[in-house]
């Protein structure tokens, strides 16, 4: 995965003085209450809050209160580290200017009106304050924001109604928002408990964007996970970089992107084209980063709460113990879903879970103990204390089905087990008394990490298990495959092509260059040289029309197989000539391939795709007409090496047809892998020279893997 970042992230000493400030100023206070200026100053200065200074600005005003107003940033007594601006975008750069001179860390802009009009002139103001901003090495966030919280410092910097739970507990999570209202929506989670550092938002991101954020808190001490939601971004590679610092700080990404559009797919030219539209690309990258990404933004808080909570997985086997049997039922269902084993408990556990549970319940896994446990609170302890000391399991899941007080001593009873196991406990919260009692316990208790939703559970334990994966393959990057003098050779005969879109003939040639097996062929002009061609290649053979105006040529019409004896070739020549000019009577026509009929294996596609951020992008599916029609693919950033393909061709829901189907022979999943490798190394060597690529299929048997088609389009000019 190849990643340029056009400007730096900032590092963590450049944005102390915005989020972490000794000092502050808000400007636009006033005597009216309801102002954001005023807002803004009762949320920071208010009793047990900032503890640092913290000064008024407006010009009209000698005190407010009992507090003294200052006329200007330049008239403070001391030069604030951090200064929120709350005046009318009109009045916005000047003090912009004031703070600059005055040596201001970072400034806070709520003001609307500017780039997101989209008005010439206000992108212009915008790009100004950026400008004076960085011209005096001094920060900016926003505008159209709604400002941040750093609860560690009782920072409450924002003109909207903010919960604030005091100082922050071990395990608190930082939450990075683009979007502030939603941002604020989440952060309420700290009414039911939830513990939060910090709370930073972004509004138009003229300077400091997600990705800045992110960077900040994965060296900021009071904080072991983050959550982000993002609705995009210019620039993604300054956002894996940032992910990149998460890992190497030991903090979990949580992600969830807002608008999941396959915009340009119905322009794509490839089947590619059409399977990896944007969403893909970013699953991809986050993936390929260590990123956990999660569909839902529901999901986004507890499964970020899980992870600071959660040690390195003991083992891949999860425990779901209940008193309730139908919701055992449910999250053996949800466990299934999401690819989490429930693996049967050992001799040894069973022996301890017949003996606590009566006959009328289910020990086992899911474990039925029965209400009959909750009356006795140290059977229920036995209980939890067995399948935690089971080597097999690395997580125990205990739905929270009725909120009442004397159950939160279970929360207690299951955070006691899973610390003296050094294990992970889930509490669902399946109540809808969804801050009864017992609520704020679960979301305080350092071992136990707390659910609103089944499914996000078993959600969280399976990218669980799949990050401890992704930790363990870190290492150095694989080898290149194909040669490096493949690289200079396909861009010459890319350039070379006249068209557009490739050939099939000029696109396996290219392929070839990178190694790539392709199936032979010869270009005919008439039925008696296409004869004479099946007799070279040897019968029976295929017949393809060869034009760069059908890329699809099935669809066509234009394509001839198994074609047994001369006249048959002939035949064929005649039928796939007159469809051509049917389906497209301006296509421009360079002959008829021949090519020796493949025998039938196992059809896989491998397509490439340059995304417009993310760069080029290599898909696998099956291959053939199904590529589309299930839409059962995988996707990375290219290149990937051997190891990566194999894993893709392991996420295929299909991948069984690899193993044998019907009588045929299993696919070399290794030789397959190389192939894969080779094509992905194609596709980010010549990324500047191609828009998409398809080789569909490749027909696989055993050792024997070949291209029998290939298509590579060009970009548009």
């Amino acid at each position: 995965m190849i990643i340029t970042t056009p400007r730096p992230l900032y590092r963590s000493e450049q944005l102390t003085r915005t989020f972490a400030p000794r000092s502050i100023a808000v400007v636009g206070v006033s005597t009216n209450p309801a102002s954001f200026g005023s807002i803004t100053y009762a949320n920071i200065a208010g009793p047990g809050r900032f503890t640092g200074p913290v000064y008024m600005v407006n010009a009209k005003y000698d005190r407010i209160g009992d507090q003294p107003c200052y006329p200007s940033v330049g008239a403070l007594p001391e030069t604030p580290d951090c200064v929120f601006i709350a005046v009318p975008r009109e009045a916005v750069e000047a003090v912009v200017v004031e703070c600059a001179k005055r040596g201001v860390g970072g400034v806070v802009l709520f003001s609307s009106g500017f780039s997101e009009t989209g008005i010439p002139e206000r992108i212009a103001q915008q790009q100004r304050l950026l400008e004076i901003a960085r011209a005096a090495d001094m920060r900016l966030v926003g505008p159209n924001c709604v400002g941040f919280m750093n609860y560690g410092l009782g920072l409450v910097g924002t003109f909207g109604t903010a919960s604030y739970k005091g100082s922050p507990r071990p395990r608190a999570i930082g939450l990075v928002s683009q979007s502030g209202a939603i941002g604020a929506a989440l952060a309420q989670a700290q009414e039911h408990g939830l513990s939060l550092s910090h709370m930073l938002t972004c509004g138009n991101a003229s300077d400091i964007d997600v990705a800045d954020q992110v960077a900040y808190l994965a060296t900021d001490p009071g904080c072991q996970a983050i959550a982000c939601v993002f609705e995009g971004m210019n620039d993604p590679a300054r956002f894996l970089a940032a992910a990149a610092l998460c890992r190497e700080t030991g903090k979990p990404l949580v992600v969830h992107k807002l608008g999941t559009s396959v915009r340009g797919a119905q322009a794509a030219v490839s089947h590619t084209g059409s399977v990896a539209g944007s969403q893909a690309a970013y699953r991809a990258a986050f993936e390929q980063a260590g990123v956990i990404m999660v569909d839902e933004l529901e999901a986004l808080l507890d499964t970020t709460s899980f992870f600071a909570k959660a040690p390195a997985p003991q083992a891949r086997g999860v425990a779901v113990a209940a008193v309730s049997g139908g919701a055992c039922i449910l999250l053996a269902d949800k466990a299934e879903l999401h690819g989490v084993d429930l693996p049967h408990p050992t001799p040894a556990t069973m022996a301890v879970l017949e003996n606590l549970i009566p006959e009328y319940g289910a020990p086992g896994n899911p474990c039925d103990m029965t209400a009959q446990v909750l009356s006795t609170p140290q059977q229920l302890l036995d209980c939890f204390e067995a399948l935690m000391a089971d080597p097999q399991y690395g997580a125990l899941v205990v739905p929270h089905t009725f909120a009442y007080a004397p159950a939160t001593a279970r929360i207690e009873t299951l955070g006691k087990a899973a610390a003296e196991h050094g294990k992970i406990a889930c509490n669902v919260w399946m109540t809808q008394h969804l801050e009864g009692p017992g609520a704020i316990e679960s979301e305080h208790n350092p071992h136990v990490a707390t659910f609103r939703s089944m499914n996000h559970c078993m959600a969280a334990l399976a990218a669980w298990h799949r990050r401890a994966d992704w930790l363990l393959e870190q290492g150095p990057a694989a080898p290149r495959v194909s040669q490096p003098s493949a690289r200079e050779r396909a861009a010459g005969l890319i350039a070379a092509s006249p068209n557009a879109t490739l050939t099939e003939r000029e696109g396996k040639e290219v392929l070839a260059a990178y190694g790539v097996p392709v199936v032979r062929d010869l270009l005919t002009h008439s039925a008696d040289q296409a004869a004479t061609a099946a007799r070279e290649v040897g019968l029976p053979v295929v017949l393809k029309v060869e034009s760069p105006d059908i890329p699809h040529k099935t669809e066509a019409g234009v394509i001839r197989l198994n074609l047994k004896t001369e006249g048959e070739v002939r035949q064929a020549f005649a039928d796939v000539m007159r469809n051509a000019q049917a389906a497209t009577p301006s296509a421009r026509i360079t002959g008829v391939l021949v090519q020796p009929m493949v025998p039938q294996g196992t059809e896989i596609m491998v397509g490439a795709r340059v995304d417009p951020q993310f760069g080029p992008m290599v898909v696998v599916g099956l291959g053939g007409i199904f590529v589309e029609l299930l839409k059962d693919t995988t996707v990375r950033l290219a290149p990937v090496g051997i190891p990566q393909a194999r894993k893709m061709l392991g996420e295929l829901k299909a991948q069984a047809a690899l193993n044998g189907f019907r009588g045929a022979p299993p696919v070399d999943r290794e030789r397959l892998a190389e192939v894969i490798a080779r094509i992905s190394e194609f596709a980010s060597d010549q990324r500047d020279r191609i828009a998409e690529l398809d080789v569909n299929p490749l027909i696989c048997a055993g050792e024997r893997i070949i291209a029998v088609d290939a298509l590579i389009a060009k970009p548009q000019a």
